[in-house]
Protein backbone atom coordinates (compact mmCIF):
# COMPACT_ATOMS: atom_id res chain seq x y z
CA UNK A 1 0.00 0.00 0.00
CA UNK A 2 0.99 3.68 -1.12
CA UNK A 3 1.47 5.79 1.83
CA UNK A 4 1.01 9.58 0.99
CA UNK A 5 3.76 11.76 1.62
CA UNK A 6 3.40 15.20 2.86
CA UNK A 7 6.77 16.72 1.77
CA UNK A 8 8.72 19.86 3.52
CA UNK A 9 9.17 23.14 1.71
CA UNK A 10 12.81 23.13 0.54
CA UNK A 11 13.51 26.56 2.29
CA UNK A 12 13.04 24.44 5.42
CA UNK A 13 15.09 21.41 4.76
CA UNK A 14 19.00 21.16 5.96
CA UNK A 15 21.20 21.93 2.41
CA UNK A 16 22.64 18.71 1.51
CA UNK A 17 24.79 15.39 2.67
CA UNK A 18 27.50 13.26 1.07
CA UNK A 19 27.14 9.66 0.91
CA UNK A 20 29.89 6.90 -0.59
CA UNK A 21 31.40 3.59 -0.21
CA UNK A 22 27.98 1.80 0.10
CA UNK A 23 24.65 0.43 -1.22
CA UNK A 24 21.68 2.72 -0.79
CA UNK A 25 18.69 0.84 -0.36
CA UNK A 26 14.98 1.33 1.16
CA UNK A 27 14.51 -1.00 4.60
CA UNK A 28 11.27 -0.35 6.12
CA UNK A 29 9.98 2.40 4.41
CA UNK A 30 13.57 4.38 4.91
CA UNK A 31 16.47 5.33 2.75
CA UNK A 32 19.43 3.48 4.17
CA UNK A 33 22.87 3.27 3.21
CA UNK A 34 24.57 0.08 3.91
CA UNK A 35 28.77 -0.33 4.09
CA UNK A 36 30.80 -3.25 3.63
CA UNK A 37 30.37 -4.57 7.19
CA UNK A 38 26.96 -4.43 7.17
CA UNK A 39 25.86 -1.41 9.42
CA UNK A 40 23.24 0.40 8.34
CA UNK A 41 22.83 4.27 8.57
CA UNK A 42 19.57 5.53 7.75
CA UNK A 43 19.26 9.02 5.71
CA UNK A 44 16.15 10.98 6.17
CA UNK A 45 16.08 12.07 2.76
CA UNK A 46 12.85 14.11 3.33
CA UNK A 47 14.87 16.71 5.45
CA UNK A 48 17.43 17.00 2.84
CA UNK A 49 17.26 19.11 -0.51
CA UNK A 50 19.83 16.84 -2.35
CA UNK A 51 22.08 14.06 -1.69
CA UNK A 52 25.86 13.13 -3.68
CA UNK A 53 26.71 10.24 -4.42
CA UNK A 54 30.41 9.45 -4.64
CA UNK A 55 32.24 6.98 -6.12
CA UNK A 56 31.82 3.22 -4.44
CA UNK A 57 27.98 3.34 -3.77
CA UNK A 58 25.18 1.97 -5.84
CA UNK A 59 21.29 2.98 -5.16
CA UNK A 60 18.39 0.72 -6.09
CA UNK A 61 15.08 1.37 -7.49
CA UNK A 62 12.82 1.98 -4.27
CA UNK A 63 15.34 4.42 -2.98
CA UNK A 64 15.55 6.70 -6.30
CA UNK A 65 11.29 6.21 -6.22
CA UNK A 66 11.44 7.43 -2.27
CA UNK A 67 13.85 10.43 -3.22
CA UNK A 68 11.92 11.49 -5.84
CA UNK A 69 8.71 11.54 -3.83
CA UNK A 70 10.15 13.36 -1.01
CA UNK A 71 11.80 16.03 -3.50
CA UNK A 72 14.83 14.91 -2.63
CA UNK A 73 17.42 15.58 -5.43
CA UNK A 74 20.42 13.00 -6.45
CA UNK A 75 22.94 14.28 -7.86
CA UNK A 76 26.36 11.97 -9.01
CA UNK A 77 29.58 12.95 -8.53
CA UNK A 78 33.15 12.63 -8.40
CA UNK A 79 35.20 11.52 -5.65
CA UNK A 80 35.12 15.33 -3.56
CA UNK A 81 32.11 16.20 -5.49
CA UNK A 82 33.90 17.85 -8.02
CA UNK A 83 33.26 16.65 -10.98
CA UNK A 84 28.79 16.22 -11.58
CA UNK A 85 28.12 13.16 -13.81
CA UNK A 86 24.34 13.56 -13.58
CA UNK A 87 21.29 14.31 -11.79
CA UNK A 88 18.44 13.97 -11.11
CA UNK A 89 14.82 16.00 -11.19
CA UNK A 90 12.40 15.44 -8.34
CA UNK A 91 9.60 16.94 -10.46
CA UNK A 92 9.24 20.77 -9.46
CA UNK A 93 9.31 22.08 -13.67
CA UNK A 94 5.92 23.64 -14.62
CA UNK A 95 5.47 24.58 -18.28
CA UNK A 96 4.79 28.21 -17.22
CA UNK A 97 7.74 28.75 -15.70
CA UNK A 98 9.63 27.10 -18.42
CA UNK A 99 7.91 29.69 -20.59
CA UNK A 100 8.43 32.51 -18.80
CA UNK A 101 12.26 31.42 -18.24
CA UNK A 102 12.44 31.12 -22.08
CA UNK A 103 10.89 34.51 -23.09
CA UNK A 104 13.79 35.92 -21.41
CA UNK A 105 16.08 34.36 -22.29
CA UNK A 106 15.47 34.37 -26.23
CA UNK A 107 14.93 37.83 -26.46
CA UNK A 108 17.74 39.90 -26.45
CA UNK A 109 16.52 42.99 -24.36
CA UNK A 110 14.76 41.12 -21.99
CA UNK A 111 17.94 38.72 -21.64
CA UNK A 112 20.59 41.91 -21.06
CA UNK A 113 17.96 43.13 -18.29
CA UNK A 114 18.07 40.17 -16.70
CA UNK A 115 21.64 39.75 -16.35
CA UNK A 116 22.18 43.88 -15.52
CA UNK A 117 20.14 42.86 -12.22
CA UNK A 118 22.48 39.45 -11.80
CA UNK A 119 25.45 42.19 -11.84
CA UNK A 120 23.54 44.69 -9.53
CA UNK A 121 23.01 41.30 -6.73
CA UNK A 122 26.45 40.36 -7.10
CA UNK A 123 28.54 43.46 -6.95
CA UNK A 124 26.57 45.85 -5.17
CA UNK A 125 25.80 48.39 -8.05
CA UNK A 126 24.60 49.08 -11.16
CA UNK A 127 26.45 47.36 -14.18
CA UNK A 128 27.56 50.11 -16.70
CA UNK A 129 25.23 51.53 -19.04
CA UNK A 130 25.18 50.49 -23.00
CA UNK A 131 27.24 47.36 -22.38
CA UNK A 132 26.43 44.11 -24.30
CA UNK A 133 26.32 40.93 -22.13
CA UNK A 134 29.73 40.09 -23.69
CA UNK A 135 31.36 43.31 -22.29
CA UNK A 136 29.56 42.66 -18.98
CA UNK A 137 30.94 39.19 -19.30
CA UNK A 138 34.28 40.94 -19.33
CA UNK A 139 33.83 43.58 -16.84
CA UNK A 140 32.81 40.53 -14.63
CA UNK A 141 35.64 38.23 -15.08
CA UNK A 142 38.21 41.32 -14.42
CA UNK A 143 36.28 42.10 -10.76
CA UNK A 144 36.65 38.30 -9.68
CA UNK A 145 40.10 37.96 -10.47
CA UNK A 146 40.93 40.68 -8.79
CA UNK A 147 38.71 39.30 -5.82
CA UNK A 148 40.30 36.22 -5.97
CA UNK A 149 43.78 38.07 -5.27
CA UNK A 150 41.83 40.24 -2.66
CA UNK A 151 40.92 37.20 -0.72
CA UNK A 152 44.73 35.29 -1.41
CA UNK A 153 46.43 38.40 0.31
CA UNK A 154 43.67 38.75 3.19
CA UNK A 155 44.76 34.67 4.37
CA UNK A 156 48.24 34.88 3.15
CA UNK A 157 47.52 32.62 0.33
CA UNK A 158 50.09 32.31 -2.55
CA UNK A 159 47.58 32.51 -5.76
CA UNK A 160 48.90 32.44 -9.27
CA UNK A 161 45.57 31.82 -10.78
CA UNK A 162 42.16 29.44 -10.88
CA UNK A 163 43.68 26.19 -12.42
CA UNK A 164 41.99 22.91 -12.13
CA UNK A 165 41.94 19.49 -13.98
CA UNK A 166 38.42 18.01 -14.10
CA UNK A 167 40.03 14.39 -14.59
CA UNK A 168 42.58 15.13 -11.95
CA UNK A 169 41.44 16.65 -9.10
CA UNK A 170 44.78 16.22 -7.06
CA UNK A 171 46.94 17.70 -9.67
CA UNK A 172 45.58 20.77 -8.54
CA UNK A 173 47.31 22.87 -5.30
CA UNK A 174 45.48 22.99 -1.98
CA UNK A 175 43.62 26.69 -2.83
CA UNK A 176 42.29 25.22 -6.25
CA UNK A 177 41.27 21.96 -5.00
CA UNK A 178 39.29 23.70 -2.12
CA UNK A 179 37.80 26.36 -4.32
CA UNK A 180 36.51 23.55 -6.96
CA UNK A 181 34.89 21.59 -3.85
CA UNK A 182 33.27 24.28 -2.22
CA UNK A 183 31.67 26.01 -5.77
CA UNK A 184 30.07 22.14 -6.73
CA UNK A 185 28.79 22.60 -2.92
CA UNK A 186 27.07 25.27 -4.07
CA UNK A 187 25.96 24.25 -7.63
CA UNK A 188 24.53 21.52 -5.71
CA UNK A 189 22.44 23.43 -3.67
CA UNK A 190 21.51 25.92 -6.42
CA UNK A 191 20.22 23.04 -8.75
CA UNK A 192 18.02 21.63 -6.33
CA UNK A 193 16.76 25.41 -5.28
CA UNK A 194 16.37 25.79 -9.44
CA UNK A 195 14.55 22.68 -9.83
CA UNK A 196 12.21 23.55 -6.72
CA UNK A 197 11.13 26.75 -7.94
CA UNK A 198 10.13 25.26 -11.47
CA UNK A 199 12.91 26.53 -13.70
CA UNK A 200 15.43 24.61 -16.24
CA UNK A 201 19.28 24.77 -14.90
CA UNK A 202 20.22 24.30 -18.66
CA UNK A 203 18.69 27.72 -19.89
CA UNK A 204 21.10 30.27 -18.79
CA UNK A 205 21.41 34.23 -19.29
CA UNK A 206 25.24 34.77 -18.41
CA UNK A 207 26.01 31.56 -19.27
CA UNK A 208 24.64 29.68 -21.60
CA UNK A 209 25.57 25.91 -23.85
CA UNK A 210 25.76 24.07 -21.01
CA UNK A 211 23.23 21.74 -19.15
CA UNK A 212 23.60 24.33 -15.75
CA UNK A 213 24.36 27.71 -17.29
CA UNK A 214 21.05 28.71 -15.09
CA UNK A 215 23.02 27.21 -12.03
CA UNK A 216 26.09 28.81 -12.61
CA UNK A 217 24.22 32.18 -13.33
CA UNK A 218 22.64 31.97 -10.06
CA UNK A 219 25.26 30.39 -7.97
CA UNK A 220 27.98 33.53 -9.03
CA UNK A 221 25.69 36.10 -7.50
CA UNK A 222 26.28 34.26 -3.79
CA UNK A 223 29.77 32.48 -4.59
CA UNK A 224 32.05 35.12 -3.18
CA UNK A 225 29.93 35.74 0.09
CA UNK A 226 29.60 32.15 0.87
CA UNK A 227 31.91 29.26 -0.58
CA UNK A 228 35.40 31.02 -1.39
CA UNK A 229 36.20 32.82 1.84
CA UNK A 230 35.82 29.20 3.20
CA UNK A 231 38.00 27.63 0.79
CA UNK A 232 40.78 30.46 1.42
CA UNK A 233 40.51 30.08 5.24
CA UNK A 234 40.23 25.98 4.95
CA UNK A 235 43.65 26.65 2.22
CA UNK A 236 45.35 28.90 5.22
CA UNK A 237 45.20 26.36 8.06
CA UNK A 238 47.07 23.49 6.31
CA UNK A 239 44.29 20.93 7.13
CA UNK A 240 44.99 17.20 6.39
CA UNK A 241 42.33 16.19 4.05
CA UNK A 242 41.46 20.12 2.67
CA UNK A 243 38.35 18.90 0.63
CA UNK A 244 36.58 16.96 2.77
CA UNK A 245 36.77 19.71 5.55
CA UNK A 246 35.82 22.19 3.05
CA UNK A 247 32.57 20.43 2.51
CA UNK A 248 31.71 20.19 6.31
CA UNK A 249 32.30 23.89 6.11
CA UNK A 250 30.31 24.65 3.43
CA UNK A 251 27.27 22.31 4.62
CA UNK A 252 27.61 24.07 7.95
CA UNK A 253 27.55 27.79 6.23
CA UNK A 254 24.51 26.99 3.93
CA UNK A 255 22.47 25.76 7.33
CA UNK A 256 23.68 28.52 9.91
CA UNK A 257 22.97 31.65 6.91
CA UNK A 258 19.69 29.57 5.62
CA UNK A 259 21.01 30.22 2.00
CA UNK A 260 18.34 28.29 0.54
CA UNK A 261 15.60 30.85 2.03
CA UNK A 262 17.45 33.53 0.02
CA UNK A 263 17.85 32.03 -3.31
CA UNK A 264 14.79 31.30 -4.32
CA UNK A 265 13.50 34.52 -4.08
CA UNK A 266 16.93 35.71 -5.52
CA UNK A 267 15.61 33.87 -8.75
CA UNK A 268 12.25 34.94 -8.57
CA UNK A 269 14.27 39.02 -8.45
CA UNK A 270 16.35 38.65 -11.59
CA UNK A 271 14.19 36.87 -13.51
CA UNK A 272 11.42 39.70 -12.96
CA UNK A 273 14.16 42.41 -14.21
CA UNK A 274 12.95 41.17 -17.82
CA UNK A 275 9.54 43.00 -16.95
CA UNK A 276 7.34 40.86 -18.33
CA UNK A 277 4.03 39.46 -17.60
CA UNK A 278 4.40 35.85 -16.20
CA UNK A 279 2.25 33.24 -17.84
CA UNK A 280 -0.69 32.13 -16.06
CA UNK A 281 -0.46 28.06 -15.63
CA UNK A 282 -2.57 25.94 -17.83
CA UNK A 283 -5.89 24.34 -16.21
CA UNK A 284 -4.83 21.19 -16.82
CA UNK A 285 -1.50 21.90 -14.91
CA UNK A 286 -0.22 19.91 -12.35
CA UNK A 287 -0.23 21.04 -8.74
CA UNK A 288 3.54 22.57 -7.33
CA UNK A 289 5.31 19.53 -6.29
CA UNK A 290 6.38 20.34 -2.96
CA UNK A 291 3.79 23.46 -2.15
CA UNK A 292 4.34 26.17 0.58
CA UNK A 293 2.69 25.47 3.87
CA UNK A 294 -0.80 26.95 3.62
CA UNK A 295 -1.39 29.95 6.14
CA UNK A 296 -3.32 30.67 8.99
CA UNK A 297 -5.88 33.83 9.17
CA UNK A 298 -5.45 36.94 6.56
CA UNK A 299 -2.70 37.98 5.00
CA UNK A 300 -1.66 40.16 7.65
CA UNK A 301 -1.27 37.61 10.29
CA UNK A 302 1.90 36.65 11.85
CA UNK A 303 2.91 33.64 13.93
Amino acid sequence: MRIESNPIPIRERSTMIFLSYGNIDVIDGAVVLIDKDGVRTQIPVGGFCCIFLEPGTRITHAAIALCAEVGCLIIWVGEGGVRLYSSGQPGGARSDNLLYQASLALDDTLRLKVVREMYKIRFGEASPEKRSIEQLRGIEGARVKAMYEIFANQYGIKWNYRNYDINNFSSGDDINQCLSTATHCLYGLCEAAVLAAGYAPAIGFIHTGKPLSFVYDIADIFKFETVVPIAFKVASEKVNEPSRETRYRCRDSFRKNNLLERIIPCIDKVLAAGEIQHPKPHIEAMPIVIPNKEQTGDAGFRT
